[in-house]
């Protein structure tokens, strides 16, 4: 029997440009892809059948797509009439309130945030519907991020001058971002450790032996990447003076030496002012870092990864243990060291500042209704 076969589908180069974008869309609605596949079909002469079986639907259907696109286009496609469709499982009214208690409230019991199975229980639903609302809007009410913003009077001022060394170091000098990673903690595991194997990570006790701690002090160099460092017993005024004489007899005599460094009280002691204003130290520059902003200063980085990758899971049964580890993970990076990139502008940086403290002036008035 002779297959029945329409009048080709009257699509105009414009039309058809779009149904070829829709049918390759990996975004769209699946029923408007399959849909924009079957009129391209039709637009190029093929049965109704044939569309139907390519497109795993029948005939009939494919007819109406063809009158839906002819009466109303392309943006006709994919769309579901009045009271057809199916019907949504929670009224919207339910989630809109949902949404709204995620934002602004607690629960009764005084917990910090909701859980999918608390407000499952408020509004009468399941906890796999509350997930997937929250999902869909990006809601995360276990997730809390940390911030300060900092209440340097001089902030701006000091800002640019740390990002100014970063982004536009002196000639003949070099830029050191220093700072003391103090009560490094010798920590012993109190049961052997398994390593790992196929299908399982190592094993480490949640206890722990304290066999003493140390202090680091770290100056980073800013262009090279290289770290100066010692231990030390304490972090007082003494042993930072101490660190200085150790830079100062490590950087060459002929180049300026700008420190970027916190403002801990020990950096400011009166024997550490005192050196430095013999004018035998008229090379030295120090630039203070606001107040709350230790984020400016970039041997944080370094620090994070010594913790992350030699002392957080290490095991040290003595001081000297630790001081050695330290020792020897800081030769490795010399020998290769990755000097940490500052991308951001003062500009840039002030601009978003700005912006977060305004937010938090408007969360404050509103939360007290003032």
């Amino acid at each position: 029997m002779p297959v029945m076969t329409a009048a080709p589908l009257k699509v105009s180069r414009k039309q058809r440009a779009e149904l070829e974008r829709m049918a390759v869309s990996t975004s769209l609605p699946h029923r408007v892809v399959v849909q924009s596949s079957a009129l391209l079909l039709a637009a190029d002469g093929e049965a109704n059948a044939v569309i139907a079986r390519a497109c795993s639907t029948t005939p009939d259907t494919v007819r109406r797509w063809r009158a839906k696109f002819e009466q109303g286009g392309v943006e006709a496609v994919g769309t579901i009439a009045p009271g057809r469709g199916r019907k949504p499982e929670i009224a919207q009214e339910t989630i809109d309130a949902i949404v709204n208690d995620t934002l602004h409230t607690v629960p009764d019991d005084g917990s910090t945030q909701w859980s999918t199975r608390t407000m499952a229980e408020r509004h009468g639903v399941g906890k796999d519907t509350v997930a997937r609302i929250w999902r869909a809007r990006k809601l995360r009410p276990w997730r809390v991020e940390t911030f300060k913003l900092s209440n340097d009077p001089r902030f701006e001022e000091k800002l640019v001058d740390v990002v100014g060394l970063y982004l536009n170091p002196p000639e003949r000098a070099v830029v050191y971002s220093f700072d003391e990673k103090t009560q490094c903690q010798a920590l012993d595991r109190t049961q052997p450790s398994l390593p790992m194997t196929q299908g399982r990570g190592r094993t480490m006790t949640h206890d722990y032996k304290r066999n003493g701690t140390t202090d680091l002090f770290a100056a980073l160099n800013v262009g090279t990447g290289e770290v100066l460092h010692q231990t030390r017993k304490s972090h007082k005024g003494t042993d930072v003076l101490a660190f200085f004489k150790w830079i100062d007899l490590h950087t060459p005599r002929d180049l300026e030496i700008h420190v970027v460094l916190d403002n801990l009280s020990a950096h400011k002691g009166p024997e550490v002012r005192e050196w430095l204003a013999h004018p035998k130290r008229k090379r030295w520059h120090l630039h203070f870092t606001p107040t709350s902003a230790s984020w400016l200063n970039l041997v944080e980085g370094w620090f994070a990864q010594l913790t992350n990758k030699r002392l957080r899971t290490g095991a040290f049964n003595s001081v000297a243990a630790l001081t050695e580890a330290i020792d020897v993970w800081v030769s490795h990076w010399n020998a290769d060291p990755k000097p940490f990139i500052w991308t951001k502008t003062a500009k840039e940086i002030v601009t978003k500042v700005k912006r977060g403290r305004a937010a938090l002036t408007t969360q404050t008035k509103s939360a007290t209704d003032h």
